[in-house]
């Protein structure tokens, strides 16, 4: 189940976007005292009480709006409320109850989610008289705030998280199943790629029933194995939403997807090339430790082809080379070209990720990793001993004497060692140093 969803909304300048930044413990979102500063929505990850959810800070609300980019977001802040399982509606203590907070409310009624409303600017006991006014909204609860110093932000959170979907327990929903996320930017050919992918003759297509509203879910069977399939739900052009805002929608319902994978398909449109927004996706999916293919679709329609792939197996090297670990292949959504292939690489990297190398095998192989280190103050680096602790990401750990020494890019080459020793195709790894215990 991928986490679920909660979004500020409340007019401009009531402190949404210091909320998200308290949420989430960042300063991600910009935050100035003039009105609909922010216009697009920004995404963060919170946790608290062992749940994991994402927040959506939104521009304000202009309920009747004429001029064009208080429309767009307005817009925005709409796409949010329809992603959410829980919307925030923030109110500004200080400023007091206002008719466009009437007229938000309206627009909430019958959107039918659960909506906290949250009185800000209130930051001592004695000021959350300020509330009473509020009850005029014909609401039973009110949860007094003050974003900017954290008074009564425990117990708003307490009953965030109260609100939040249950945990739900895996049942047949093919949550067992290897999950095969197809994600990419707009116009690449998902949909097409997906029907072909379920449209051959010896796989057996079945919805499958309690998926989100945010993805079409499948299950597949080819030769006898079966597949969830998560198609990103396609997303329909709307008058007056720019190109990048489409974008921004598209990548958070590519993160709800990519949650809920083992393998992630991001496909790439071949005569395009390689977008700013697929660098994104593809450090998403990196980021979450999932396994991945590029897929450069609509091979049918490139000239050339020989000289296109040199020419994007180039693209990806100077682009992606965050993840050279994934293969690449080029198909056709359209004319079915090197379709199948896709379910043999598939098991291939679920294998590799699930794949455990022994200690004694890696402590074997440490002696040539040490005389690479760097040193510290003039000694030798060296590593004691080297585990692996985890498997989908593979994850290992060196005890080292000087973990000081080890940058980033230290930490890379040891991860290129691991590859070219172990191989892990398709599947990020993890490599983390640790100090040996004076005491082992």
């Amino acid at each position: 189940m991928p986490n679920p969803v909660v979004a500020i909304i409340g007019r401009p300048n009531v402190g949404k976007s210091t909320l998200f930044n308290r949420m989430t413990r960042t300063r991600k979102a910009i935050v100035e005292d003039i009105p609909g500063v922010t216009r697009d929505r920004l995404y963060g990850e919170a946790a608290y009480d062992d749940r994991d959810f994402v927040v959506i800070d939104t521009g304000g609300l202009f309920p009747e709006t004429g001029e064009e980019i208080l429309l767009q977001t307005r817009q925005q802040a709409m796409f949010a409320v329809d992603e959410a399982d829980v919307i925030v509606l923030l109110l500004d203590g200080r400023e007091g109850l206002t008719e466009v907070d009437r007229q938000i409310v309206d627009i909430l009624r019958p959107v039918g989610k659960k909506v906290l409303y949250v009185v800000n600017k209130i930051d001592a006991r004695n000021r959350e008289e300020r509330l009473y006014e509020f009850y005029a909204l014909g609401v039973d609860e009110l949860i007094p705030v003050s974003a900017a110093t954290g008074y009564g932000f425990v117990e708003f959170m307490e009953r965030l998280v109260e609100a939040l979907p249950e945990k739900e327990e895996d049942g047949k929903t093919g949550k067992d199943l290897p999950g095969i996320a197809v994600v990419g930017k707009p116009n690449v050919g998902k949909s097409t790629f997906v029907n072909s992918l379920l449209g051959k003759e010896r796989m057996i297509v079945s919805p499958v029933p309690g998926t989100t509203r945010d993805s079409v879910d499948s299950i597949c069977r080819y030769y006898g194995r079966e597949y969830l399939i998560i198609d990103t739900a396609g997303l329909r052009r709307k008058a007056r939403i720019a190109d990048r805002s489409i974008e921004k929608f598209t990548a958070i319902r590519a993160v709800r997807s990519i949650e809920r994978a083992d393998v992630v398909l991001l496909l790439v449109d071949a005569r395009e090339g390689i977008s700013e927004q697929d660098q994104k996706i593809a450090a998403l999916v990196d980021r979450y430790g999932k396994g991945l293919v590029i897929l450069f679709n609509k091979w049918d329609l490139v000239e050339e082809p020989e000289k296109r792939y040199r020419e994007l197996l180039n693209e990806v090297h100077w682009r992606l080379r965050f993840v050279e670990y994934a293969p690449v292949l080029t198909v056709s959504g359209l004319s079915r070209k090197r379709i199948t292939k896709v379910f043999s690489l598939v098991d291939e990297i679920i294998s590799e990720r699930r794949k455990r190398i022994s200690t004694s095998a890696l402590n074997r192989f440490v002696p040539e990793i040490t005389p690479l280190l760097p040193a510290h103050k003039g000694k030798k680096t060296k590593i004691f001993y080297m585990t692996q602790t985890g498997v989908e990401p593979p994850e290992f750990v060196l005890f080292v004497n000087h973990p000081q020494v080890f940058k980033p890019e230290h930490i890379r080459f040891i991860e290129r060692l691991i590859r070219r020793k172990y191989t892990f195709k398709g599947t990020p790894i993890r490599v983390f140093i640790r100090q040996r215990s004076r005491q082992g």
